[in-house]
């Protein structure tokens, strides 16, 4: 099993070159197409045209986005190229959180920024990852936005709860894990935990993986019950110096909000390697 097609979100941040670089590197890694997709946030034409003197502006902002747009795509095909990896460049014009779905169904594997409330180019759409992982239909890597991203999958935690979400990311993730040198399995208990009867152990899913030539170390893990489970991963990831997590994604929408599970809202605000989210 392995990624075929691969899709990298491009924006105009500061982190979108190193993002592309490590899409690059894992479509080398699996042999797969790259598409590179560019989407910024697109400010609403209607916002200035009812106010006076700000046409300019509107026209100005389009002309930086374009010029930032060519620069990005000659650099994507550049690193192409050097890699010898095969793809196409996509520039995607409207709202990111309608323009991006539908690409990103085409694909294996989705490499999305985190968000950054540092740098403001960094916003593209209200919700933007959420949405994705929701709406998508396909895993999601999202690459921190702190650090030097190395190319993840050395060391893979897995965290385990036995649920629909947790299996399907597992499933998806399976490229990456055979790849692995080592790959880990968590299971955190908090000490009020009443797991139902029909909770898959660790050790049967890991069972499972093996089949695939993937040797698991099972662990359990137990905390107290004020400890969130996101920062138990997190902590967990650092101890054992993993480079990669591998989780379901909890949430469901609101109207027009995303509600997340508490994990996954965690790994989203505080991820300090690259998450494998599916839902």
């Amino acid at each position: 099993m392995s990624y075929k097609s691969i899709l990298v979100h491009l924006d105009t941040s500061a982190r979108a070159h190193p993002r592309l670089e490590l899409a690059v590197q894992l479509a080398y890694r699996f042999q797969a197409r790259l598409t590179g997709l560019f989407s910024t946030y697109v400010p609403p034409r209607q916002a200035f045209v009812v106010m006076a003197g700000t046409a300019g502006y509107y026209a100005g902002h389009e002309r930086q986005r374009h010029e930032k747009a060519a620069a990005l795509e000659r650099l994507f095909h550049a690193e192409l190229l050097r890699a010898k990896v095969g793809g196409q460049w996509v520039a995607a014009d409207g709202y990111a959180n309608d323009v991006v779905p539908p690409y990103a169904r085409l694909s294996d594997l989705i490499v999305l920024g985190q968000s950054n409330p540092d740098d403001p180019e960094s916003f593209v759409a209200e919700q933007f990852v959420e949405h994705v992982v929701l709406s998508a239909g396909r895993p999601v890597l999202l690459v921190p936005s702190i650090g030097t991203p190395r190319p993840p999958g050395k060391h893979v935690l897995i965290a385990w709860d036995g649920s629909r979400e947790a299996t399907r990311a597992i499933h998806d993730a399976l490229p990456f894990l055979e790849h692995a040198v080592k790959v880990t399995l968590l299971t955190v208990h908090a000490a009020g935990d009443h797991p139902s009867a029909d909770r898959i152990p660790g050790a049967d899913i890991a069972l499972m993986i093996a089949r695939h030539g993937v040797t698991v170390d099972v662990r359990e893990l137990n905390v107290a019950n004020d400890t969130p489970v996101g920062d138990a991963l997190l902590s967990q990831a650092s101890e054992l110096d993993c480079d990669m997590i591998v989780m379901g994604a909890y949430a469901h929408s609101r109207l027009h909000e995303v509600i997340l599970g508490g994990a996954t809202r965690t790994m989203l605000q505080s991820m300090t390697v690259p998450v494998l989210l599916s839902h």
